[in-house]
């Protein structure tokens, strides 16, 4: 009978382990840029299971992903979404709780107030969505 409790208590708390998995994030990045290395450890400090692919083209990468006209300094996917730039975790956990019909989310530029970027100042980051078929980009979260 203890043997079976101990099959079933170790069968419950595997799922439960399972259950909590870490969403899983390639980032594209400069091997050369520090603020993409802070944003990289952001992220990992903050649930996310992270890949991180250094990239000497990430002009190329912004193409591919349809963010260059709202390029950053990397470039990061998730569940099929592309984040480009310092994102707050806020923003991409609405997104992927929320699963838009677009491309993905944007801080463009290097704002200074963002992840990876300095002090971070919550209300002062606007992040933009990154609309299907070239569409303006609209602002979907406040940060």
């Amino acid at each position: 009978m203890k043997f079976i409790r101990l099959v079933a208590i170790t069968l419950i708390l595997f799922m439960s382990a399972a259950g909590v998995a870490a969403t899983e994030v390639t980032i594209y990045k400069s091997p050369t840029c520090g603020c993409c290395e802070k944003y990289v450890d952001y992220l990992r400090e903050n649930g996310y299971a992270v890949k991180s692919v250094n990239e000497s083209d990430m002009s190329a990468v912004k193409k591919r992903y349809g963010t260059s006209h709202m390029a950053s300094c990397h470039t990061a996917l998730v569940d099929g979404y592309v984040v480009e730039g310092h994102v707050p975790v806020g923003a991409i956990r609405k997104l992927l709780r929320e699963k838009p019909a677009i491309i993905g989310i944007s801080a463009p530029g290097m704002p200074m107030n963002s992840p990876g970027m300095g002090e971070m100042k919550k209300g002062t980051l606007t992040i933009y969505a990154v609309p299907k078929n070239g569409l303006e980009p609209q602002v979907f979260s406040i940060e």
